[in-house]
C-alpha cells in the first residue's frame, strides 16, 4: 500500500542478494548474476509498497545491474529493455541527487552494452555527455568516473584511438590506485593491455594483462579466462599460434562455465586463427561458424561478420594450397560482399583482408584486371593496423606483380614487406616472440627467394639468391643480447619446475605415481614461458650481411647455403669472393632419406648391441649416408674442394650429422642457421687464456666423473663441477665467463618447447631459457649429452633448442649431438676432441678429426663458427 512503512528485514534481504549478485558479476559469472537479481525484484515486488523511495531506488539499482548481466547472457537488446524499464522507475521518485545519480548510472550503463552490442559511436556519446557531469565529491561519483573512463577506453580501443584510449586509461588507473579500488586496477591494465596489443608493442601488453591477472589471483576473484583470451590474441600477432593455442583451449571451458556468450565467441574466432596457423583449416571454419551462430543470436552483426572472414580465409587458404584448383566464383563473390559489409560496419581493417583474399582468388583465376581493380580500392595501412593485414598486402601486390610478369616490382613488395616485418620485430621481447614473428612473413620471403632462383644467372643471380636468403632467415641470430632483468616471480617458477622435474624422475625410479606432478610441471613452463615473453627484451638488432661482407669474412673457407623451390635443392655456393648456385637433389627425397639416417644412427647408438643387428643397421646407414652424399654434397665437390665447410641447412637437415656423408669425413663442417649468424659468431672477441675452463660432470651418466676428472689432464687449470656439487645454480655460476665449457649430462630437446630443452643435474635440470639470462655465456660449449644440438625449426628457418638458445646467447660455436650416442663412443669422442682443442686445433676440425673414426656411432655436430 502506497504510504505505508516497508519491512526492514525484506529491503534487507533484496539487498543482500543485490550485493551477492555484483560480487557474482564482478567474478564473470552473468547467469549467476541474473538469477540472484531476479530473485531480489521478485523479492521486492511480492512483499514492499511501491511508493517507498528507499524501494524504489532499490528496485531501480537492482534492474539496472539486471540489464548488464542479461545483456551478457541473452542479448543487447534485451539488455537494453530491462534498461527502459528503469526510466519509468526514475520517474516516481522526486526530482534530486539521488535521481540525478540513478539516471547517470542508467545512461551509463546503457553506453557500456551499446558498446557491447557494436553501437560505438552511441555508446562514446552518451560517455562524453555523463561524465562531465559527475560530481566528484560524492565518493559513488568517483567510483563510477573510474569504471567508466575505464569503458571509454575500451570503445575508443575499438574504433582505433589508442590515444584518447590510453589518456582515458591513465587517468582511471590514477584514480583506483588513490582510492584502493584493487579489482577496478586489474581491469584497467587489462585494458592497457588491450592498448599496447593494438598499437603493436607485445611485450607491454602481454606485461599488462601478466599484471591484471596477478592482482585476480590475489583477490580471489576476476576474468582470468578473459585474460587468457586476450593475452592468446597478442601471441597470435607475435606468430606464437601453439603457445595461443593452448591459453585458449585452457580459458574456453572456463568462459562456457561463466555463461558469457560474447567471450566465448570471441575466444572460438581467436582459436579458428590459431589453428589457420597450424595449418588445420577443417578446424578453423567450424570454429568460426560456431562463433558466428552465437553472434547472430545476440545481434552482434560486427562480429558476426568478423567470424564470417575467419571462416572464409581458412577456406581461401584450402583454395590456394591446393595448387591445382580453380578458385570458386562463389567464394570471391562472397568475400566482395563481406568486405562491403565489413566497410559499412566500419572495420576498416577487416573489409580489407577480406578484399585482399579475393585478391589472391582473382589472381588465381587468371582475372587480373578486375584484381587490380579491387587492390586499387584497399585503403592505406594505418598505425594500428595489424601486422599480419600489412604482410597480406604486400603478398597480394607481390602476386599481382609476378602474375602480370613484373618481377623487380614483386620482389621490391617483398623488401617492403620484410622490412616492416623487421619493425615489428624489433619491438618484440623475449626469444619466442622474435622467433614467432616470422610466420607473418613466409609467404612473401618464400615467394621472393622462388622468382630469384628461377631467374638467377652467374654471378649476379647466386648472390641475389644469397641476400634475399639472409633477409628471411633466422632473424633472431642477429639481435644482439641485451642485460636481463630479473623477474623474482619467473625466477620461483623456473626453480619449482627444477624441483618438480627432479621429484618426477625419482618417482619413476621408484614406480610412484606421477601424473599431479607432471600437470603441475606443464602449467609452470607455461607460466615461465608467458613471464619470459616481457621480463626483459631480449636483445639490440644488428644488421643483417651482405652477400660481400660474408665473402670477405669466410676467408679460405666455403659457405653452402641451401634453398628449395619446387620440389628441389638449391645451394648457394660462396667460396674465394665468388657466388655460384648448383642445382642439387630431390627435397623430398633428401628429406626422408635423412629422416631413416637418424633412425638407424639412434638404433645403431648402444655400446653392446649384438654384432649382427649391429651390422644390419649400419649397413643400413651407409647406404643412406651414400646417397645423400650424391643428393647434397658430390655436385658441389668441384667447388668446394678440400675447403673448411660451412653449413647453412634448411627444415630437417638441421639435424643432420653431416661428418657421416662420406664426402665430409675427417673435413670440418660448421653449421650455422645463416650467414649473418656466423659472421656475428666469427666477430665475437675471443676471451684471453686466463678465462676459466669448466668441467661439469652430472648425475645418473655411467662414468661422467671419470670423464670429466680425466679431462682435468688435458686441461689441469680447469675449474670441476661433479658429484654432489654439480647443482644447477652451481653450473651457471661456472658457465658465466667460462672460455670453454664441457658438460657431461643426461639431456632432453623439447619440440614443443625448445626453450625448456634441459640438461639435467643433481638438484634438476638447466633449461635452455635459463642459458639466455648469462651476462657472459661460455665462449665454446661442449655438450657430451644426446640430442642437445637438436633444434625445434619454426617459419623461417628459426631454429631453437639447448644448443640453438646458447649460440643465441652468445656462444660462438656450441659442439652437440643430433642422435643417440653410446657412452663409450661419447667418451671416446670428448677425449679426441679435447686433445685437439688443447692443442689448438679449431673445434670444426678437431670434431671433424675426432668423428671420422667413427662417423656412424659419433653424431656430433659443430654449431656456430667453428
Amino acid at each position: 500500500m502506497p504510504g505505508s512503512r516497508p519491512d526492514p528485514a525484506i529491503v534487507a534481504r533484496a539487498r543482500q542478494l543485490y550485493e551477492r549478485a555484483a560480487n557474482v558479476a564482478s567474478d564473470q559469472r552473468p547467469a549467476e548474476a541474473v538469477q540472484l537479481l531476479t530473485h531480489a525484484l521478485r523479492h521486492l515486488d511480492d512483499h514492499l509498497p511501491g511508493g517507498d523511495l528507499d524501494a524504489l531506488a532499490l528496485r531501480a539499482r537492482i534492474t539496472i545491474s539486471l540489464a548488464s548481466a542479461v545483456a551478457e547472457t541473452e542479448s543487447p537488446k534485451a539488455g537494453l529493455a530491462h534498461l527502459a524499464r528503469v526510466e519509468s522507475v526514475l520517474n516516481q521518485l522526486p526530482r534530486g541527487d539521488r535521481r540525478n545519480s540513478l539516471a547517470a548510472v542508467t545512461g551509463l550503463q546503457r553506453a557500456v552494452v551499446l558498446f557491447r552490442a557494436g553501437q560505438l559511436p552511441e555508446a562514446r556519446q552518451l560517455l562524453d555527455n555523463i561524465l562531465p557531469t559527475l560530481d566528484l565529491r560524492v565518493p559513488e561519483n568517483r567510483l563510477l568516473l573510474t569504471r567508466n573512463l575505464l569503458n571509454r577506453s575500451h570503445v575508443h580501443l575499438l574504433m582505433n584511438d589508442p590515444d584518447a584510449a590510453l589518456t582515458d586509461l591513465k587517468r582511471s588507473l590514477a584514480l583506483a590506485v588513490e582510492h584502493g579500488y584493487r579489482l577496478l586496477e586489474a581491469k584497467i591494465r587489462h585494458n592497457l593491455g588491450d592498448q599496447a596489443h593494438l598499437v603493436g608493442d607485445v611485450p607491454e601488453a602481454l606485461h599488462h594483462y601478466e599484471q591484471a591477472a596477478r592482482i585476480f589471483a590475489q583477490e580471489g576473484t576476476g576474468s582470468l579466462p578473459k585474460i587468457q583470451l586476450d593475452q592468446a590474441k597478442a601471441l597470435l600477432t607475435a606468430g606464437l599460434a601453439e603457445e595461443a593455442a593452448k591459453h585458449l583451449d585452457e580459458a574456453l571451458p572456463e568462459l562456457q562455465r561463466n555463461g558469457v556468450v560474447q567471450d566465448v565467441a570471441e575466444a572460438q574466432v581467436a582459436r579458428a586463427a590459431a589453428a589457420m596457423l597450424l595449418g588445420d583449416l577443417d578446424m578453423a571454419v567450424q570454429l568460426a561458424r560456431d562463433a558466428r551462430r552465437s553472434f547472430l543470436r545476440r545481434g552482434h552483426q560486427s562480429w558476426a561478420e568478423v567470424a564470417m572472414l575467419t571462416r572464409l580465409r581458412a577456406e581461401t587458404l584450402a583454395v590456394l594450397d591446393n595448387a591445382a584448383s580453380r578458385p570458386p566464383a562463389r567464394l570471391v563473390t562472397n568475400l566482395d560482399g563481406l568486405s562491403d559489409r565489413l566497410a559499412t560496419l566500419g572495420l576498416r581493417d577487416e573489409s580489407a583482408v577480406a578484399r585482399l583474399l579475393a585478391v589472391r582468388l582473382l589472381i588465381r583465376r587468371g582475372a587480373l584486371d578486375t584484381a587490380e581493380g579491387q587492390l586499387a580500392k584497399v585503403p592505406r595501412p594505418r598505425r594500428t593496423t595489424p601486422v599480419d593485414h600489412r604482410m597480406l598486402l604486400r603478398l597480394c601486390k607481390a602476386e599481382l606483380a609476378v602474375a602480370v610478369g613484373r618481377h623487380r616490382s614483386a620482389v621490391a613488395q617483398a623488401r617492403a614487406g620484410l622490412t616492416e616485418l623487421g619493425w615489428a620485430r624489433d619491438r618484440m621481447g623475449g626469444l619466442d616472440l622474435l622467433c614467432g614473428t616470422a610466420v607473418h612473413g613466409q609467404e612473401l620471403g618464400s615467394l621472393a627467394v622462388r622468382l630469384l632462383l628461377q631467374k638467377a644467372r652467374g654471378q649476379a643471380g647466386a648472390r641475389r639468391v644469397l641476400a634475399w636468403q639472409e633477409r628471411t632467415r633466422a632473424q633472431v641470430y642477429r639481435y644482439e643480447p641485451l642485460p636481463a632483468v630479473e623477474d623474482p616471480v619467473l625466477a620461483k617458477h623456473i626453480n619449482e619446475m627444477r624441483h618438480v622435474q627432479r621429484t618426477v624422475q625419482q618417482r619413476r625410479l621408484e614406480g610412484e605415481p606421477v601424473a599431479a606432478l607432471e600437470q603441475r610441471y606443464a602449467w609452470l613452463q607455461r607460466e615461465a614461458s608467458r613471464l619470459g615473453w616481457y621480463t626483459s627484451k631480449w636483445g639490440k638488432p644488428r644488421p643483417v650481411c651482405t652477400p660481400d661482407e660474408v665473402a670477405r669474412r669466410l676467408g679460405s673457407r666455403v659457405l653452402v647455403s641451401l634453398a628449395a623451390n619446387e620440389g628441389a635443392l638449391f645451394a648457394v655456393v660462396v667460396r674465394d669472393g665468388g657466388f655460384r648456385l648448383v642445382r642439387l637433389g630431390s627435397l623430398a627425397e633428401t628429406e626422408e632419406t635423412a629422416r631413416q639416417l637418424h633412425a638407424d644412427l639412434d638404433a645403431l647408438a648402444p655400446d653392446h648391441l649384438p654384432k649382427p643387428l649391429a651390422d644390419a643397421v649400419a649397413a643400413s646407414a651407409r647406404r643412406r649416408a651414400d646417397l645423400l652424399d650424391r643428393l647434397l654434397i658430390r655436385p658441389l665437390l668441384d667447388l668446394v674442394g678440400d675447403s673448411e665447410l660451412v653449413v647453412v641447412p634448411i627444415g630437417t637437415l638441421y639435424s643432420l650429422p653431416w661428418s657421416v656423408l662420406p664426402s665430409l669425413r675427417a673435413r670440418p663442417v660448421s653449421v650455422v642457421p645463416s650467414a649473418t649468424a656466423w659472421v656475428a659468431a666469427a666477430d665475437r672477441k675471443e676471451p684471453g687464456s686466463a678465462s676459466p675452463i669448466v668441467l661439469v660432470g652430472g648425475p645418473g651418466v655411467p662414468g661422467a666423473i671419470g670423464e670429466v676428472r680425466q679431462l682435468r689432464s688435458v686441461y689441469p687449470r680447469a675449474g670441476v663441477v661433479d658429484g654432489d656439487q654439480a647443482t644447477s645454480s652451481a653450473v651457471l655460476a661456472a658457465l658465466d665467463g667460462s672460455r670453454l665449457a664441457h658438460l657431461v649430462a643426461h639431456g632432453t630437446h623439447e619440440p614443443a618447447n625448445a626453450l625448456f630443452s634441459r640438461l639435467d643435474l643433481v638438484d634438476g635440470p638447466i633449461f635452455a631459457h635459463e642459458t639466455t639470462r648469462l651476462g657472459a655465456p661460455p665462449e665454446h660449449v661442449v655438450l657430451a649429452a644426446c640430442e642437445l644440438a637438436m633444434s625445434h625449426i619454426r617459419p623461417g628457418e628459426e631454429a631453437l633448442g639447448f644448443a640453438g638458445t646458447l649460440l643465441a646467447s652468445g656462444s660462438k660455436t656450441v659442439v652437440g649431438a643430433v642422435a643417440r650416442v653410446g657412452d663409450q663412443a661419447a667418451a671416446e669422442t670428448m677425449s679426441a676432441l679435447h686433445s685437439g682443442l688443447a692443442a689448438g686445433v679449431s673445434p670444426a676440425l678437431a670434431l671433424a678429426e675426432a668423428n671420422a673414426v667413427d662417423p656412424l656411432r659419433r653424431p656430433f655436430l659443430c654449431l656456430g663458427c667453428g
